[in-house]
């Protein structure tokens, strides 16, 4: 009886993640083409490592890969640590929380889209309001093009500093746009946590830093960590926001835009699907070694 009432769950796993990892992987491994898809011969196998020797021997390939762990990293722990200050700020009693609540989590349902377009408009040198705030206002001598330049030269005490514009404007929008998810999960545990252990320690003589170093953190330890690896997941198979936003120009391409131009640029799913295989692998070895560490921690 309890493996009948399992079936369910099991044949839905198989059906949508199982089987998906495994077609993808028999993909990898033949020569076949967006047209070749129809006509699959399982009877004449031709399997090669070709696939993945294209993707390897691609000389943007490392390059591509360091943006895609930048971006992954930078845009998980901002919109992580962005729902965290949210999750403070609306903690308190205050008249209005509701309200403020509500629009903290305006971006997360917002269709990708509308956003992404609005960014676009507000980051546009020629009609984007902040170009356009900053010039007249003496706080830009020139427009800057945020989402089409790849480096930008920055004047720091005498210093030349060069930074990745787009990329890091896309992290920004990362952020911004997945921090409400952060903040519903970081703020309920905020309010899990017994008011009884802040008074005894004011009553001791803590102060507010003190409180918040010694009490808050430690309670979000395990919640932040835990959004942190949702927020890597999602954030490296993200595709629409870099595509909506930059097309993968301007040093922000990432590995899910090489699956993209693979197979609907170059017409070679073998190609893409070898490429998709490589974010698999990464990823995996991310999760091993997030609960390595989980469990060691649970074991101290």
């Amino acid at each position: 009886m309890a493996f009948w009432m399992l079936f369910p769950a099991f044949a839905v796993v198989l059906g949508f993640a199982v089987f998906p990892v495994i077609w993808n992987l028999w993909l990898s491994i033949l020569p076949i083409s967006l047209e070749g898809l129809r006509s699959i011969s399982f009877s004449e196998l031709n399997l090669t490592l070709k696939n993945f020797q294209k993707v390897f021997g691609n000389p943007e390939f490392v390059p591509i890969l360091g943006t895609t762990l930048i971006y992954t990293t930078a845009g998980s722990a901002f919109s992580v640590l962005m729902g965290f200050i949210a999750a403070l700020l609306v903690h308190g009693q205050f008249p209005g929380r509701g309200l403020v609540r509500g629009l903290f989590i305006s971006p997360y349902i917002a269709p990708v889209v509308a956003v992404a377009f609005t960014w676009n408009f507000i980051l546009d040198p020629q009609l984007g309001v902040l170009n356009w705030f900053g010039v007249n206002n003496g706080l830009l001598s020139q427009p800057i093009p945020f989402l089409s330049e790849k480096w930008w030269g920055l004047d720091l005490l005498g210093m030349q500093i060069r930074i990745p514009l787009a990329l890091i404007s896309v992290i920004f929008f990362e952020g911004w746009r997945y921090f409400p998810f952060a903040f519903l999960f970081i703020l309920a545990r905020l309010q899990a946590i017994p008011n009884e252990l802040h008074q005894a320690a004011s009553v001791d003589g803590a102060s507010p830093f003190q409180r918040f170093f010694h009490i808050t953190l430690p309670q979000m330890t395990t919640v932040l960590s835990t959004l942190f690896l949702f927020r890597f997941v999602w954030t490296m198979n993200k595709f629409d926001d870099i595509f909506l936003l930059t097309r993968g120009q301007a040093g922000t391409r990432v590995l899910t835009i090489e699956v993209y131009d693979y197979a609907f640029g170059e017409f070679d799913i073998g190609a893409s699907s070898a490429a998709a295989m490589i974010l698999f692998g990464l990823l995996s070895i991310f999760l091993i070694i997030y609960f390595f560490w989980l469990s060691r921690k649970e074991e101290m």
